[in-house]
């Protein structure tokens, strides 16, 4: 058992959870808890190390037994360890370090997400959890957006990261990708300009653009874009949390498709 936290597995395991650059210099990233690691073995994500704590509830010990039949390498850890290395209050007492796969791209997507600066951690993952749920095809991040392996990304994202393709990249290949696809129609959410959400047809190809609700979208974003849609909203409200919005374009997307079938 790992009691130290200078053990090299604890310090690695540390510094992915702390330093976006050993995560992309090692291609690594660091998921916690119980569901995520099932999710992620369902997936068959490659996964390379699972660090955990006594005492286990069953079904951390079937994960266990599925990486020892996996030989995948495990070690346990003290509980102070477990909590040093912990991104929540109350640990379950299993992490796992797996390898970045970020999924293939559609090759004739349908429904794109391009995330325009979301710094906010929280918002990218709950982003990700809802275009996973809305069907979204493709998920595209610009530069400026946090890392989509950062800790609080992954847990806000409740494993959508392992079955939703994204990519983060600069604006000239995001713009570069859609020549591949000149049916897509490119909407730029903003708080002015364009017409309602519920008066654009959403049915067609479609990418939706999503700044952050403190900057709006970026001239970039804007160039990029054909059109500009947005939510209304009652006077004296400045604007709306970008994850919420997000999830309001992309269910008012589904909501046309589902009425025109």
């Amino acid at each position: 058992m790992i009691t130290s936290n200078q053990n090299a597995k604890v310090q690695w395991v540390r510094k992915l959870l702390t330093q976006k650059k050993e995560r992309l210099s090692s291609n690594c990233y660091v998921m916690e808890g119980v569901r995520l690691i099932e999710d992620a073995m369902e997936q068959t994500e490659p996964i390379r190390l699972v660090l955990f704590s006594e005492p286990v509830s069953e079904r951390t010990r079937a994960i266990l037994d599925r990486v020892q039949s996996a030989q995948i390498e495990f070690e346990e850890v003290s509980v102070p360890v477990m909590k040093s290395l912990s991104d929540t209050e109350t640990p379950q007492g299993i992490l796992a370090v797996a390898e970045m796969r970020a999924g293939e791209l559609p090759k004739k997507p349908n429904f794109v997400l391009i995330l325009d600066a979301i710094h906010d951690p929280g918002n990218l993952g709950t982003i990700f959890r809802t275009a996973a749920a809305a069907g979204a095809d493709l998920l595209l991040l610009s530069p400026q957006c946090a890392d989509p392996y950062a800790p609080k990304v992954i847990r806000s994202g409740m494993g959508a990261h392992l079955k939703l393709p994204f990519r983060q990249l600069q604006w000239q290949e995001i713009s570069a990708f859609f020549l591949q696809f000149p049916e897509i129609r490119i909407l730029a959410s903003d708080m002015e300009g364009g017409l309602p959400h519920w008066r654009h047809d959403l049915t067609q190809p479609l990418a939706l653009i999503i700044g952050s609700e403190a900057e709006g979208i970026c001239q970039q974003a804007e160039q990029l874009a054909s059109e500009k849609i947005f939510i209304p909203m009652a006077e004296r409200v400045e604007s709306l949390n970008a994850a919420v919005a997000a999830g309001i374009l992309m269910f008012e997307t589904v909501r046309q498709r589902e009425v025109k079938k």
